[in-house]
C-alpha cells in the first residue's frame, strides 16, 4: 500500500512519520506514585513489543516515575500532561522522550513558549491529543457537536500555538469513540497537514468490542496510507493492547515479522478437534519471531490446496493430520502428536 509521507519526528530511538515503520504504543495504568509496579508493567509492555510507553504525570511527585522508567527501559517514554506547563518542563529535564500536552490548556503565551523552547532545546517532540470531549467551546458552537471538522480544527489550533514559537516537532492524534467520526477526522487531518498522525479509537471498550472498533478504525486508515503510530485502547491489561496492535498490523500486511496463522472455520467435513488445535498452535507460537505463515486446516479439501501459500501447515483427518510445506505433503501424524511435529518442522525453517 502507498503511505502518505509525513514530516518525521524522532522519539528517543524511534522514528515516527516520514515513511518510518508504523510504531506501537501503550500507556501504563498503575498509579503514578507506585513506581515499582509501574516499572514492572513497563518492562512487561516492552517485552510484549511495545515501542513507545506513555505514563500519566499528574503532579511533580510523578516526575520521579519518568526518571525511573528512563533508567529501566530501552524504549522511549512519553509524559502525559494536562494543564500544568511546569510538569512538562520538569519531565523534559528528567529526560523524557516525548510530551503529550495540549498547548491551549496550559495558559498564557509565555507558558506555551516556555514549553516550546524547552522541548526545542532538548529535541523533544510534542503530541497534541484531541478527542471529542476536549474540543473548545467556541469550536463546538461553530459546528454544533464534536464533528470530524471540529476535531481537526481543534488539533490544528493547538498546533498553531506551538508554530507561533517556531516549534514544529509535532505529532497529532484526533481520537473519537465513534469509529466513523474517527476515520473521517484522521482522513481530513491527513489532507490538511503533514504532521505525523497517532491513530487510535478512544474509549473503545473492553477487550472484545475494543479490539473490533480499533481494528476497523485503525485498520481502514492504515490501508488507505494514513497513520504513523498506533495505540489500541482497551479496558484491560495494556499488554493486550500491544498484542492487539501487533495483530492489526500483521492482518493488513503492515507488519511482516512474526508468525501469521491462518486457520479454517471448520465444517461438516472436519474429523479433528480443530478449534482446540488452532488455539494450541497459536499459543505455542506466540513468541516465535520467524516471519512465516502457518496454516491449521480442518481437512484435505482446505489443506494443502487452499493453504498452499503457507510456509508450513497441517490438514486434519480422522484422528490424524497431514503436515504439509508449501502445498506439498510431508507425512501423516496422529492427532495427539500433531502440534509437537508441527513445531519440529517450524524449527527447521
Amino acid at each position: 500500500m502507498e503511505r502518505k509521507i509525513t514530516k518525521q519526528v524522532k522519539v528517543g530511538n524511534i522514528l515516527i512519520g516520514g515513511g518510518a515503520p508504523v510504531s506501537i504504543q501503550s500507556m501504563l495504568n498503575k498509579p503514578a506514585e507506585d513506581i515499582e509496579a509501574s516499572v514492572k508493567q513497563a518492562l512487561e509492555l516492552e517485552k510484549a513489543g511495545c515501542q513507545i510507553i506513555r505514563s500519566a504525570v499528574p503532579n511533580m511527585e510523578a516526575v520521579k516515575l519518568i526518571e525511573a522508567l528512563k533508567k529501566n527501559l530501552t524504549v522511549p517514554v512519553v509524559a502525559d500532561i494536562h494543564f500544568d506547563y511546569r510538569l512538562a518542563l520538569a519531565c523534559a529535564d528528567a529526560g523524557v522522550d516525548k510530551i503529550r500536552i495540549n498547548p491551549g490548556n496550559i495558559g498564557s503565551d509565555d507558558k506555551v513558549k516556555a514549553v516550546a523552547d524547552k522541548c526545542k532545546e532538548k529535541n523533544i517532540p510534542i503530541r497534541i491529543g484531541v478527542n471529542s470531549g476536549s474540543v473548545e467551546k467556541e469550536i463546538l458552537a461553530k459546528y454544533g457537536s464534536p464533528t470530524p471538522e471540529a476535531l481537526v480544527e481543534s488539533a490544528l489550533y493547538h498546533a498553531s500555538l506551538l508554530e507561533k514559537f517556531d516549534f514544529n516537532d509535532i505529532v497529532i492524534s484526533i481520537k473519537s469513540s465513534d469509529v466513523e467520526n474517527m476515520v473521517k477526522a484522521y482522513t481530513l487531518a491527513s489532507e490538511r497537514c503533514d504532521y505525523p498522525l497517532h491513530l487510535g479509537v478512544t474509549e473503545a471498550g473492553t477487550a472484545r468490542m475494543g479490539l473490533i472498533k480499533s481494528s476497523v478504525g485503525i485498520g481502514s486508515l492504515l490501508l488507505n496510507g494514513i497513520g504513523d503510530t498506533v495505540r489500541v485502547s482497551l479496558t484491560d491489561d495494556p499488554v493486550k493492547e500491544v498484542e492487539a496492535a501487533n495483530d492489526i498490523l500483521k492482518a493488513i500486511g503492515v507488519k511482516k515479522d512474526g508468525v501469521r496463522i491462518v486457520s479454517c472455520p471448520t465444517c461438516g467435513r472436519t474429523k479433528i478437534d480443530l478449534i482446540s488445535l488452532a488455539n494450541r498452535v497459536e499459543s505455542a507460537l506466540k513468541d516465535c519471531k520467524k516471519s512465516i505463515k502457518v496454516a491449521v486446516m480442518g481437512c484435505v479439501v482446505n489443506g494443502p490446496g487452499e493453504a498452499r501459500e503457507a510456509d508450513i501447515g497441517i490438514a486434519g483427518g480422522d484422528g490424524c493430520a497431514m503436515i504439509f510445506k508449501k502445498g506439498e505433503i510431508l507425512r501423516k501424524v496422529p492427532e495427539s502428536e500433531v502440534v509437537d511435529e508441527l513445531l519440529k518442522e517450524i524449527e527447521k525453517l
